[in-house]
């Protein structure tokens, strides 16, 4: 297997059910990725993209802007975190995500951030904060609106954009604090996973004494930005009950709170689906539109 297949995607090497038959056959031929083969069909010239903006000073702190050529005024944006366990990942693997996430006329912004061996928990987070904190100040030069930000994520990129969106110390420190985010966007995410039992995630978290602080639920609250969370009913791995107990939590606090389920779309599926190839399995961009076109409605 190619080490460039991205972690969160490497169940699916080598299957007919994510590419068909034909594509398989050439990516076998080619020695490609089968990354590489799905962002290879997906069309880039309705977008100006930026790429590798440096927000900090580390190699992985650049981030990547999509905008769309005939983008509105005040455009919404959307910053995307990537899944990978914590530890693998790359923005240009995820050119399907921030072209499909742009065809609804948002402006994209998807960052790199570091990962472990490299950094253990909280570092992930303060880069994360630190790229929201980058888009907010720089977005109205590509048009987008600094006061209609979304974070948004896949698996452990959904732990990343919803802790921010919920514990605000974060965005606090990276010195924008005072802005108030539009709203989370949290696809496949794991937000209750105490206690830890892979033996590859114990090592990114088990670096402070109160292990509950690392949990995303902990941080639930009634006067948070509207969340938007959404789930495969499938998903072996990363359970839909973590995204039934945030939902839950979050109302009992009385937080403004979306969640569905869709039946039998797994981890992957989530995310693929929301390309115009997979779009069928589940409504996943369709969902995100019509949150992100109904919050910036409500906060006029």
């Amino acid at each position: 297997m190619p080490d460039r297949v991205p972690l969160i995607l490497r169940p699916y090497f080598g299957m007919v059910r994510l590419f068909g038959g034909l594509t398989l056959m050439l990516t076998t031929l080619a020695g490609c990725a089968p990354v590489d083969v799905l962002n290879a069909t997906i069309p880039t010239r309705d977008l100006t993209i930026t790429r590798d903006i440096a927000y900090g000073e580390k190699p992985r702190q650049k981030l990547d802007v999509y905008v769309p050529k005939n983008v509105a005024p005040n455009a919404p944006v959307i910053v995307f975190f990537y899944g990978g366990a914590w530890q693998d990942g790359d923005k240009k693997d995820f050119l399907f995500v921030a072209q499909a996430l742009a065809g609804t006329g948002a402006i994209v912004v998807v960052p790199n951030y570091r990962t472990y061996p490299e950094v253990t928990y909280p570092d992930f987070l303060d880069d994360g904060a630190a790229a929201a904190a980058w888009t907010v100040r720089n977005i109205a030069n590509y048009g987008g609106d600094p006061k209609s930000i979304f974070l948004s994520g896949h698996s452990s990129g959904a732990y990343i954009a919803i802790m921010l969106v919920l514990d605000r110390d974060y965005l606090t420190q990276a010195g924008v604090g005072d802005v108030k985010l539009a709203g989370g966007i949290g696809i496949s995410g794991p937000y209750d996973f105490l206690p830890i039992t892979r033996k590859d995630i114990k090592p990114i978290f088990e670096v402070v004494p109160d292990m509950d602080l690392t949990q995303v639920i902990h941080y639930a609250r009634a006067d948070t930005p509207p969340l938007l969370l959404l789930h495969g009913e499938a998903d072996t791995t990363v359970g839909a009950y973590h995204t039934h107990h945030l939902a839950n939590k979050m109302r009992e606090l009385g937080g403004r709170v979306e969640d569905r389920y869709y039946p039998g779309v797994d981890h992957v599926d989530a995310i693929i689906a929301v390309t115009s190839m997979f779009r069928g399995r589940a409504p996943v961009l369709a969902d995100i539109n019509g949150f992100v076109a109904k919050t910036r409605a409500e906060q006029r």
